[in-house]
């Protein structure tokens, strides 16, 4: 393309005239506005370890009574937006969310969508509307929009979860705020559903719920669910399952997707160039994650983030044993607006 003209070019005294009156000329900025071909993001790939983070979560929690918090996190900011921003990318936001024993959260609601993706502990759970969601590694529990929820810990260990939020979106379209709830009366639990397996209600008596009726994915069950497939479907190009509503088949929440993929013992997977920023967290066993200038090498709880059309290959680095990672992208709000699109991974 053809090099435009750029600000330095303009008379001094013709840019102080459009300066007054909050004007600015488009044409020595078009490039970075839409740059040829490709994105330029800001995100950058980054990994975080947990074994470094802990130590800092867990001291975070002797400085700071959760009366003082509300919320006990650390988040894990990209450096490419800001450390100030604590962006992960450009639409989601991540963050490592400490509960001790005997500790309650209180109930809120606000505007972002939130999962918690449950990295070590038990004998919590998150109350969401009502609805008891035990917390248990590797579980992902779903608060949408505009639902109470709150968390309590019965347990005698620390309960850690990673936070995944569409907050750097709504706050970005100024539709961020958050409300102060009451303790919440528990009407029942995630057991308590008619939804399994290809189990849904009979359409008719379906509610009218402009959430996902299914607040909690137990790991149990979608680990089970790629162990069968990889038996199952033993050529299948990749094990992966896709958290969804299950009244729709929809993506279980609207702006970011989340799913989990099993890695078989010693297997390399590269995937194509997506429009999506991705991040990736090590449930089980151990992982490579090879990307531009930059190989992580991934274990338990481990979490690392790449951005759009950055190629990724994944490789498991356990000899023996299967590696599971879970995975969130902005695909669905991609899709919704007819962005989204894949390059093949030369």
């Amino acid at each position: 393309m053809e090099e435009l003209a750029t600000l330095e070019d303009l008379p001094q005294e013709y840019r102080d005239n459009l300066e007054k009156l909050n004007l600015v000329p488009l044409w020595p900025s078009l490039r970075d506005v839409l740059p040829p071909e490709t994105p330029q993001p800001k995100t950058k790939p980054i990994l975080w370890p947990y074994d470094t983070l802990r130590p800092l979560l867990m001291q975070a929690g002797d400085l700071t009574p959760i009366e003082k918090a509300e919320r006990r996190v650390l988040v894990l900011a990209n450096p490419g937006h800001g450390l100030e921003n604590m962006r992960a990318s450009s639409v989601m936001y991540l963050g490592m969310q400490l509960l001790l024993p005997g500790e309650w959260a209180p109930s809120h609601r606000h505007t972002p969508n939130a999962v918690r993706m449950i990295v070590e502990g038990n004998n919590a759970y998150t109350t969401v509307n009502g609805q008891k969601c035990p917390m248990e590694r590797g579980d992902l529990i779903l608060t949408p929009t505009g639902m109470w929820h709150e968390h309590s810990h019965e347990g005698t260990e620390p309960v850690v979860w990673l936070d995944v939020l569409d907050l750097p979106l709504v706050y970005f379209m100024e539709a961020s705020y958050v409300q102060p709830g009451v303790h919440q009366n528990i009407q029942g639990t995630s057991a308590d559903t008619a939804y399994g397996p290809g189990i849904v209600p009979t359409p008719v008596f379906t509610r009218q719920n402009p959430h996902n009726p299914l607040l909690r994915f137990a790991w149990k069950d979608a680990r089970k669910a790629l162990e069968n497939m990889a038996v199952n479907q033993p050529d299948a190009e990749s094990i992966q399952v896709t958290y969804i509503n299950p009244e729709t088949g929809t993506d279980c929440q609207n702006i970011i997707g989340f799913s989990s993929l099993m890695l078989r013992p010693n297997e390399t997977l590269t995937l194509p160039l997506r429009s999506s920023a991705m991040v990736f967290h090590v449930i089980e066993g151990q992982a490579q994650v090879q990307t531009t200038g930059n190989n992580f090498d991934m274990t338990q709880s481990d979490t690392s983030c790449v951005p759009c059309f950055a190629p990724v290959t994944l490789v498991n680095k356990n000899g023996d044993k299967p590696t599971f990672i879970f995975i969130a992208d902005e695909s669905p709000l991609q899709k919704k607006l007819g962005l989204y699109s894949e390059r093949p991974n030369k």
